[in-house]
């Protein structure tokens, strides 16, 4: 079946937001006095939504009631801050255009917070349609359960065999495979790429224009571009 949407997640694959999480994480952290991090160690932290963040960066035993004060300063401060922290990956802007002009529908697919996710892609990419944007919500599961994915699917009303989800983890991954969707892992994103290939995508792209060349390709069920 030819594919007639991409769904693509956010952080890691569309934008590099490590920064701005940072900063904003690290803040929250310096509030009530805790030990600050990285980038390189908070970018071990992103993937799983904002209070899996925050446990990551606080020791094992932490409370819960810090953890949702943690949580609740971080997403205040970065509801202010984002912008400063945020930029597309070089190359990303051109690929959504062309894309967009091929007639593919394009989706966003995120765990971070759904008003974040949606303020995110109309700030950062404005001459895009997207079809969809989902962002983690309250009572939906987060990836890797396929639920978004396949909501998306219905909202484009199309089966899941016309979607491919594209990402910068494994969890992308497993999503696709969940949602019987077919997978793109890039490689420029906040995962190591050796762990990205040992959980066998469909394919793997290490630059955005190859990507657009990958996307006109047969990964076994079918061309990526409209006929």
């Amino acid at each position: 079946m030819a594919q007639r949407a991409v769904i693509f997640d956010l952080d890691g694959t569309l934008v590099d937001s490590l920064p701005g999480i940072a900063a904003s994480l690290n803040r929250a952290l310096e509030y009530r006095h805790l030990p600050l991090h990285s980038l390189a160690a908070i970018r071990g932290f992103i993937g799983n939504g904002v209070r899996m963040l925050v446990r990551r960066a606080v020791p094992q035993a932490t409370e819960e009631t810090l953890l949702a004060a943690l949580e609740q300063a971080f997403k205040a401060d970065y509801d202010l801050t984002w912008p400063q922290g945020t930029v597309a990956y070089p190359g990303v802007a051109e690929l959504l255009a062309e894309l967009q002009r091929r007639g593919l529908a394009l989706a966003v697919l995120s765990n971070k917070p759904h008003g974040f996710t949606t303020a995110m892609v109309n700030g950062v990419f404005p001459a895009v349609a997207f079809a969809a944007v989902l962002g983690q919500r309250p009572g939906i599961p987060h990836k890797p359960d396929p639920a978004g994915a396949i909501e998306i699917a219905a909202m484009l009303d199309l089966p899941a065999q016309a979607c491919v989800v594209v990402g910068d983890s494994t969890m992308d991954i497993e999503t696709a495979r969940r949602a019987g969707m077919r997978t793109v892992a890039v490689s420029w994103g906040y995962h190591v790429r050796d762990a990205l290939a040992a959980a066998l995508p469909d394919a793997m792209s290490d630059t955005p224009e190859a990507l657009l060349s990958l996307l006109g390709q047969d990964l076994g069920g079918g061309a990526l571009t409209p006929p």
